[in-house]
């Protein structure tokens, strides 16, 4: 859920393995056929490639071909860092095989000084609009070119639907087999095919030198799914906050929302900031440093109890445990935070094989209080909302909420008038089958990525330790299971797994990340250098502070002296 396209009106969180088959291309003549012949000595303009088809056969998943319906060359704009040169707008639209089925609609943009690499940016929530390809990759830094304007052919899709005024909340597609198969990741596939044959034909080459993939959220699993099930087509990716388990992921996001569905459970803005009050007091120094910043998650996770917890010598729990007002939280607020706190386990066998989902580091992430940052709004959004969840779910309840509330409605039931609520995710009855048959297309846990490393393929992962929205374990628990496959020699050969202090889902006012991670990935696969120690900064919790950007399982230790707003005055340790 990179912000751009997690926000309700733009796109924040699914893949079945299949073998794509050799592609070919067809080389087609007479009769008018305006398809374009990807093989042609002669580049086209950008005017020559408006109208054009890409035909079914070099598309490695099955389509009825895809067709440019618009290309117009945009001038170059910008300076500095902000800075574009001249290049090609291509929009498109990907045939269906079912009639029923939307189109999957994409963008190229194709710089006219080009570098010979292309990037695909992923989406967020259930996508459903196109990520704008003159954007950055997740916490990109401002500071930094765009990967357009280093010239690179960027490319997106909306997934393979169109979103209704819910934006990424909006899983009505779901009542469609093959939206949800093109959702879930077969949209990825269809998109890289049919824009390179379009990038080919535009620049005359048979292949770009470089492929990168660029996703956060939901754009994340896109970016882990690519690798997973298509290595030969990708050099590089750039994995932010991915929710890999995605349908692992709702179920858990079920659990939670009937937890805070609860009378009295739900906490209103003044209460999650007396929370995130207490929890600073217990946790803020234990990294060495009072920073504003809970570095040592894991030792706050052990030790922070809401039930016990004070602040300013003020027991935390309501006396008695009833709600006496918004200076403390009653028994059933505090039930609700331990929901969300720990993991869901499934008693039932699900077809990705997956036996549960971690909780979150509740404790320590802003859950949406008031400020008057610009960013904030967005950052509630993505937490707790403004509203309690109900039957109908209200639009301004936790993103999770709606977000469970359009999976059952549309994925698992297929009707929309059904009551999420009603639906216990660890004991679903009559819903189980199609509970199992979906994890098997949606969550995207494949952990032997041999043939991405073997072709020199690199992986840089980052995650926010404050997510309240795709639980940072969750990365943490996949990074494992890479080791527990591969071996952690061999993952240390292609993939780095960095943690950030404070940093939310996609966007923070306590600590937002920038980290040019770009720079870092074309340097590893294309030059050979292994990443460096990272540095990462905030643009705005405290504009310009820095931090050491730690590997897991390490984190930013303050070392006793030197100022707290440089990262020379940490180092990455585990204790």
């Amino acid at each position: 859920m990179q912000m751009k396209h997690i926000v309700r009106k733009l796109g924040g969180i699914g893949s079945s393995l299949v073998v794509a088959p050799v592609l070919t291309v067809l080389l087609l003549s007479g009769c008018g056929d305006n398809t374009i012949n990807s093989t042609a000595a002669a580049p086209l303009s950008c005017a020559q490639l408006a109208g054009k088809t890409v035909p079914a056969s070099s598309i490695g998943l099955p389509t009825t071909g895809a067709t440019v319906t618009a290309a117009a060359t945009i001038p170059s704009a910008g300076t500095g860092a902000q800075a574009t040169g001249e290049y090609c707008l291509v929009s498109g639209a990907i045939n269906p095989v079912d009639p029923a089925a939307p189109q999957i609609k994409f963008q190229i943009a194709m710089p006219t000084v080009w570098n010979n690499k292309i990037m695909m940016f992923g989406g967020g929530g259930y996508d459903g609009t196109i990520p704008a390809p003159t954007g950055n990759v997740p916490a990109g830094p401002t500071a930094q070119l765009t990967p357009l304007g280093r010239g690179y052919a960027i490319f997106a899709s909306d997934s393979g639907h169109q979103a209704n005024a819910l934006g990424s909340e909006d899983g009505s597609f779901g009542v469609n087999d093959e939206a949800v198969q093109n959702f879930s990741g077969d949209a990825l596939k269809k998109t890289r095919d049919a824009a390179v044959y379009l990038i080919d034909a535009r620049y005359a080459v048979k292949a770009p030198k470089r492929a990168y993939f660029a996703g956060g959220s939901s754009g994340g699993r896109e970016a882990l799914a690519v690798v997973q099930r298509w290595p030969q087509d990708w050099d590089g990716s750039i994995v932010l906050y991915p929710a890999w388990a995605a349908a692992s992921l709702d179920l858990q996001f079920g659990r939670i929302t009937r937890a805070l569905a609860a009378p009295g459970a739900y906490l209103d803005q003044a209460k999650r900031k007396v929370l995130l009050n207490a929890v600073l007091a217990a946790c803020d120094t234990l990294d060495g440093v009072a920073d504003g910043l809970i570095s040592n998650v894991a030792a706050c996770n052990a030790t922070f109890n809401p039930a016990t917890a004070t602040v300013n010598g003020t027991a935390l729990r309501c006396a008695g445990g009833a709600d006496t007002g918004d200076t403390c939280l009653s028994d059933a607020q505090i039930s609700a935070l331990n929901v969300y706190n720990t993991p869901i386990t499934f008693g039932y066998p699900l077809a990705s094989g997956e036996t549960q989902f971690p909780g979150f580091n509740v404790y320590g992430a802003d859950l949406g209080v008031a400020n008057a940052s610009a960013l904030q709004p967005t950052v509630t959004t993505l937490a707790l909302g403004t509203s309690q969840p109900a039957s109908p779910m209200p639009t301004t309840a936790p993103y999770l909420s709606v977000f469970w509330d359009q999976w059952i409605r549309y994925f698992v039931t297929r009707d929309p008038n059904y009551n999420s609520l009603t639906v216990d995710p660890q004991n679903p009855g009559s819903l189980q089958a199609r509970i199992s048959q979906l994890t098997g297309l949606q969550d995207v846990n494949k952990t032997d990525l041999s043939a991405f490393n073997a072709k020199g393929g690199k992986i840089l992962m980052a995650h926010g330790m404050a997510d309240a929205l795709v639980s940072t374990r969750s990365s943490e628990q996949y990074y494992q299971r890479l080791q527990a496959t591969m071996g952690a020699p061999a993952v240390t050969n292609f993939v780095r797994f960095y943690e950030i202090p404070g940093y939310g889902h996609a966007v923070s006012t306590v600590f937002n990340a920038s980290w040019d991670s770009l720079s870092t990935l074309e340097n590893w696969v294309e030059n050979g250098v292994t990443p460096p120690a990272q540095t990462v900064a905030d643009t705005a919790g405290v504009p310009g502070r820095t931090r050491p950007l730690c590997e897991y399982p390490s984190f930013p230790r303050y070392n006793g002296s030197g100022d707290v707003n440089v990262a020379s005055s940490f180092t990455c340790a585990t204790q």
